[in-house]
């Protein structure tokens, strides 16, 4: 079959990111970031027109269409511009510096980020989405890139004196951050206090809309209810996750949690599926399972699980980064259906039943974002609880459950006909090493051995592809590894070798654990006021060195470092290790003082910390004590670290103390 040909190619069709490919057609002359890009500028004089986003970015695909894919506007943008795209996931050291510039300059941020810069990397404009035209008060794409072009030729000494002076103050607010005291349990006090004002009593999570799911809040909130003896905080977690289990942000057919929630209700998800967003919840209600021990808890962490070795693992074993909100040109459509779509599927019969429990409407209830307006088709939820339901409908909720999954079945199958969205199939370090952390976890709490097989072959292929004398690289894909890693990538694996080593009790695992954190204060701690650095000493010089404490969609990797470090202090016996621990607590307490509910995962690291906290040491085979650890994985201990010592000495060597 003949393809036609591209009218457009451009230099990002050479690279290896999913973002960067989807936009290696358009009429705009877009380049990777890279030297040659920046020395073009310099040469025709120009300034650089900086967009980041990632594929599966609703909004970026808007932009795509509605600008980069415009003849005219592409055309103005290389007439002013050297246009440069990047992966915000290949290169979040990237867009780190760019997104605390946006911030700083416009007072939020989000993707598609727009930065307009000299060719020496220094910000003087910065924004998100800009339509094609000014609309409702929005500048547009047609009238702001004349307009910077002529400023840019007009008025370049002021345009060079505030990039300098925008540079000078993201220095100086890096340059700000110094160490104070160590914080303690007031702090989590806090933290709990401001999370529970701005709790939704309703509806569950925090505020009103947009909703994200941030699970790091839950896993501290639990650890606040066990510490305290307060209800109000499982309360807190158990409504949230309800809540959102039984909401559009779950794909009640396929499994698996979509980005946010647009609307207050969990109703109305972006429905991007993003591979940290199915780890950090995945961790979340294994641990309310735990402090439960509600089944239906630990029944949606293996639904997280059976989509994630479905759909997004490969061959090897790692662990794909996402799968799109749109398919065929519109957001959701591979996820909604239509009364008559399940009428014909299911039959009259089965279709009222589909109606009653999961709230389908003859209009639909999906309603557009950006028109308001309903497209007809049902994003499937839960309006009440199962108990609820098996109630109305007069049946025992087994058969209720068995019921559902009967014609959840069908509309699986169904499903699998349609366009399937997008899947980035880039496999990031620190992601892979989060969602390895989620597969020992559960091993452990649902004692099921698959679980860990599934963390052992990622930790294998992240050995054998990422891994290279002794560093950790950032991306693979196309048989491509490559970018320096950076903090994340390090503190998340690490938690994932010590909670792999907690479900195995291979102590390799836990060796590589600590040469990786050998490696990572080596290369990424700061000298001068401590903490860790998101970049290594040898990476790319950019504007700032950051850094990065702040909890949001990921946990910092100060944060998990922190514990990691908290953590093999216990194992080990190594008090280097628990003093490298306190320094990032008062390397961050300035920041993290002032709003300790913007810092759970701090929060949850600082819970060990303040303790008490423990050691279990099981003594023999691990064969001969599979009941007691079976008991013991039951519990919710979130503050205690598991050795096994038996006939092999390697644990020895690692924790002396077991001797």
């Amino acid at each position: 079959m003949n393809q036609t040909k591209p009218k457009y190619t451009n230099a990002l069709a050479r690279e290896k990111s999913p973002y960067l490919l989807q936009h290696a057609h358009n009429p705009v002359n877009w380049m990777p970031w890279s030297d040659a890009a920046f020395k073009k500028a310099e040469a025709e004089d120009k300034p650089i027109f900086l967009s980041i986003g990632y594929s599966t970015c609703h909004w970026c695909h808007v932009m795509e269409h509605e600008s980069f894919e415009n003849e005219e506007i592409a055309q103005m943008m290389n007439d002013a511009f050297v246009c440069i795209k990047v992966d915000r996931e290949e290169r979040p050291d990237i867009d780190h510096v760019y997104m605390a510039v946006t911030q700083m300059m416009t007072g939020h941020g989000g993707w598609p980020m727009t930065v307009i810069m000299t060719p020496d990397k220094k910000p003087f404009f910065a924004g998100t989405y800009f339509p094609p035209r000014a609309r409702f008060g929005r500048s547009g794409m047609v009238e702001l890139v004349p307009k910077i072009a002529d400023v840019w030729k007009a008025q370049r000494s002021e345009v060079l004196n505030s990039a300098g002076e925008i540079t000078e103050a993201l220095k100086e607010s890096m340059d700000g951050i110094g160490a104070g005291e160590i914080l303690g349990e007031e702090s989590l006090k806090t933290a709990f206090e401001q999370l529970l004002k701005s709790f939704d009593n309703e509806r569950g999570g925090f505020g009103t809309k947009p909703k994200f799911p941030t699970p790091h809040m839950y896993s501290f909130l639990l650890r606040w209810w066990k510490r305290s003896g307060d209800i109000a905080p499982l309360a807190m977690v158990e409504k949230t996750l309800q809540e959102m289990r039984r909401g559009g942000m779950y794909d009640h057919v396929g499994f698996g949690f979509h980005r946010y929630s647009t609307d207050r209700n969990w109703l109305l998800p972006h429905f991007e599926k993003m591979l940290y967003d199915q780890a950090m919840l995945a961790l979340a209600y294994l641990e309310l399972y735990q402090a439960t021990h509600n089944e239906n808890y630990a029944e949606t962490a293996r639904e997280i699980f059976t989509y994630i070795l479905r759909d997004m693992t490969s061959a090897d074993g790692g662990f794909y980064s996402a799968e799109d909100a749109d398919s065929e040109g519109e957001e959701g459509k591979f996820y909604v259906w239509t009364e008559s779509e399940l009428r014909e599927l299911l039959g009259d019969s089965d279709a009222e039943f589909l109606k009653e429990v999961f709230a389908t409407q003859p209009d639909g209830n999906f309603t557009e974002e950006a028109t308001g307006h309903k497209t007809g088709g049902n994003i499937l939820h839960l309006a009440e609880t199962l108990e609820a339901h098996a109630i109305k409908l007069n049946l025992s909720e087994d058969v209720l459950k068995e019921k559902i999954e009967e014609l959840r079945g069908k509309l699986f199958l169904k499903r699998k006909e349609r366009i399937h969205p997008y899947k980035d199939d880039k496999i990031l370090t620190d992601w892979n090493g989060l969602m390895m952390a989620a597969f020992a976890r559960g091993a452990r709490v649902l004692n099921e051995e698959k679980y860990a097989e599934a963390a052992e072959k990622s930790f294998g292929f992240l050995k054998e592809n990422l891994l290279k004398s002794g560093r950790l690289l950032h991306r693979f894909r196309d048989d491509e590894a490559t970018i320096t890693g950076n903090v994340d990538d390090y503190a998340f694996v690490i938690w994932g070798l010590i909670e792999l080593y907690e479900a195995t009790f291979k102590a390799p695992f836990l060796k590589s654990a600590i040469e990786l954190n050998t490696t990572m204060l080596e290369h990424f701690w700061d000298d001068e006021t401590g903490g860790l650095f998101f970049t290594a000493n040898d990476a790319e010089e950019l504007l700032v060195r950051k850094k990065e404490i702040y909890d949001g969609a990921v946990p910092s990797g100060n944060s998990v470092a922190m514990l990691n470090l908290l953590k093999l202090s216990k194992i080990t016996g190594d008090l280097e290790f628990l003093q490298k621990a306190e320094e990032i607590n008062r390397a961050f307490s300035p920041q993290v003082f002032r709003a300790p509910s913007a810092y759970t995962q701090f929060m949850v690291g600082l819970d060990f910390a303040v303790g008490p906290s423990s050691e279990i040491v099981v003594v023999g085979k691990k064969s001969e004590a599979e009941e007691f650890l079976k008991e013991l994985n039951h519990l919710f201990l979130p503050n205690a670290v598991m050795l096994l010592k038996d006939e092999n000495a390697e644990i020895e060597e690692i924790a002396e103390f077991t001797k």
